[in-house]
């Protein structure tokens, strides 16, 4: 875990930055020596994010699921998945 003093943003920005891409994860700022602010890389924040949006989809999907509610069977899966790789490709030549 990455912890450094807030005054470090304004003092050394760059340093700050290369960390945050460096280690691909958070860095901790404090203030008065309690937590105050996490810093992090774009891309990590981007990644984490993505993470977010994914568990949060398979939570209502299970939730669903465990509700009784219908799914779909391997085959039609595999249907839709084609249909949307033909889309896809479609799209790309015209």
């Amino acid at each position: 875990m990455n912890i450094k003093p807030s005054a470090a943003i304004r003092k050394n920005y760059n340093e700050i930055s290369q960390l945050c891409k460096r280690s691909g994860g958070p860095v901790f700022l404090t203030k008065n020596g309690e937590g105050d602010l996490v810093v992090m890389d774009i891309e990590a924040f981007a990644r984490r994010e993505s993470m977010l949006l994914l568990r949060e989809s398979l939570v209502v999907a299970e939730e669903g699921r465990l509700s009784g509610k219908s799914g779909y069977s391997i085959d039609e899966v595999s249907n839709m998945m084609k249909a949307a790789v033909k889309e896809v490709l479609d799209g790309q030549r015209g």
